[in-house]
């Protein structure tokens, strides 16, 4: 019963919700997320990725002393389907606490030929 609580705990030292789900390129892609603060965090990873598309942002952070709420906008994302992670890093470079969700873009119709 401990180990399940504690595992529980520990998958909830991020989360992450993107908005809108599904939208038409080219978007902004709100992601959001929630860090549960701990003096071993000292930076956010968010990727935005698809078969064409990279995109990635590095946010530092202040271990305890950093915000629990974290907005990054994505800006004029093209269409495709887009895998979106957020990682949590420690000091060391390692990832502490991994969340990843899909988003689709739906290419605008004035790009089909």
């Amino acid at each position: 019963m401990l180990t399940a609580a504690a595992r529980a705990d520990v998958s909830e030292r991020l989360t992450m919700t993107v908005s809108p789900a599904q939208s038409f390129a080219p978007t902004t892609l709100t992601v959001i997320l929630h860090v549960t603060p701990d003096a071993e965090n000292r930076a956010l990873q968010i990727v935005a990725e698809s078969g064409d598309y990279y995109r990635s942002s590095r946010i530092q952070l202040d271990g305890n002393e950093a915000p629990h709420t974290i907005v990054v906008e994505l800006k004029s994302v093209p269409g495709g389907d887009y895998e979106v992670r957020g990682a949590l890093i420690d000091g060391s470079g390692h990832s502490r606490s991994l969340v990843r969700t899909h988003v689709i873009v739906i290419g605008s119709a004035g790009s089909h030929h």
